[in-house]
């Protein structure tokens, strides 16, 4: 039978999403920075919102999510978690805000009272500690490889990651680091197809795609991409607006087109 979006009946844990990695099962998540939209999102069936530093540009008017504060992560996430009482809630961690362990401790806190349930951090096996001493605290913690739009001027701009034997070797490496250490979830952006499927199978967390082809163990978009409002969308991104003819609508059809396999196809992709 074809996945039909319906509101969640009861709230989203970590336990939630790793259940449905064994049992094969695709989670939606959608990156959004508002009560209404969050609100939607429960209505949907989405199981996991991830309010990102994205809003820097999305909702911000930056040209990256460098300039992203605390006190603006801290601002939307207030606001998402009055909207939505059963997705499971991420926040992003803004730039330099977890650089050392005892800074991450501290800011994470800050997120978590704010109203999120999991903080979202961008980086490779130098965060393992970072990563084990918020686990170890009960802070889940959503690791991000791949794409990690804080490195930006680092990595030379918004390019596709691992496409060489050595940083894809790198990416597998770090990923398995960060799931011993602890980490929840996994957010793998703008690699190829392969790399991804290869990371999923490897470790025993849940992996998020995002440009990162259809066999991680869900999907992400920015809401803003799935309702066209973004002037030069990504190749990995998708209007649903067009087909659905309203918001609720391209909502529940991302969702859909997630569960039942649709979305992303290889138009979205890299190899």
């Amino acid at each position: 039978m074809p996945y039909k979006p319906s509101e969640l009946s009861k709230p989203i844990t970590v336990q939630t999403l790793r259940k449905m990695k064994a049992d094969g099962e695709k989670f939606i998540t959608v990156a959004l920075y508002d009560a209404p939209m969050a609100a939607m999102a429960q209505r949907t069936g989405v199981e996991a919102v991830l309010v990102g530093d994205s809003l820097g540009m999305t909702v911000l008017g930056y040209d990256s999510t460098i300039p992203v504060t605390m006190e603006q992560m801290i601002y939307h996430v207030e606001a998402v978690a009055r909207g939505n009482k059963k997705s499971l809630i991420m926040g992003d961690m803004p730039f330099m805000t977890y650089a050392t362990p005892e800074q991450a401790l501290t800011n994470a806190t800050r997120i978590m009272q704010a109203g999120a349930h999991m903080v979202k951090i961008e980086g490779g096996a130098w965060l393992a500690e970072t990563v084990k001493i918020l686990t170890d605290r009960g802070i889940p913690v959503c690791a991000h490889l791949g794409l990690t739009p804080q490195s930006v001027h680092k990595l030379g701009g918004f390019r596709v990651q691992g496409r060489d034997e050595d940083t894809a070797g790198q990416i597998l490496s770090d990923a398995a680091e960060l799931d011993e250490a602890g980490a929840d979830l996994l957010v793998l952006e703008c690699v190829p197809t392969q790399l991804a499927k290869r990371i999923t199978d490897s470790v025993s967390m849940p992996t998020i795609g995002i440009g990162a082809g259809r066999d991680t163990d869900a999907q992400v978009l920015v809401i803003n991409d799935i309702l066209g409002l973004t002037e030069k969308p990504p190749k990995f991104s998708k209007n649903f607006l067009v087909e659905a003819g309203d918001i609720p609508g391209a909502l529940h059809k991302y969702a859909a087109d997630v569960k039942n396999g649709i979305f992303p196809d290889d138009s979205h992709t890299f190899s």
